[in-house]
C-alpha cells in the first residue's frame, strides 16, 4: 500500500516546481531540484540483546528513516528499518542502488 501511496505525483518530473519556477531567487539554481531528503532517528524498543547496532548520536536505541518530500510537502518515498547507527549516506546509497524499494529515480536528462 505505500508503494502506491507515496509516491511522486509526477513520475517522470517532467515539469519545474512552481515555487522555483516564480522565485527568481531559486530559478535557475534549483530548476533541476524534484525535491528534498532528509533523515530522522525515531526511538525504538528492543530487547537489550538487540540495542547496541541501535545506539547512534542520540545516545539511546533509534532507527534511522530515510524521507524524500517534494515541492507540495507531499512525501514521495520513506524508507524506514535501519538501525540507528546507520549513516544517511548508507542509507540513501541502499534506496537507490536496490529496485526493490522503488526509488523515483528522475529520467534521463
Amino acid at each position: 500500500m505505500a508503494t502506491d501511496l507515496i509516491a511522486p505525483e509526477d513520475p517522470f518530473f517532467s515539469s519545474i516546481p512552481e515555487q522555483i519556477h516564480n522565485d527568481s531567487r531559486y530559478m535557475p539554481h534549483f530548476k533541476d531540484c524534484i525535491g528534498a531528503i532528509d533523515g530522522t532517528h525515531i526511538a525504538a524498543i528492543l530487547p537489550p540483546n538487540e540495542q547496541i547496532p541501535h545506539i547512534g548520536r542520540k545516545g539511546i536505541p533509534t532507527q534511522n528513516v530515510m524521507a524524500v518530500c517534494d515541492f507540495n510537502m507531499c512525501f514521495t518515498f520513506v524508507m524506514t528499518g535501519w538501525e540507528g547507527s546507520a549513516h544517511d549516506t548508507r542509507i540513501f546509497l541502499d534506496a537507490i542502488r536496490d529496485p526493490k524499494y522503488k526509488f523515483p529515480h528522475p529520467p534521463n536528462g
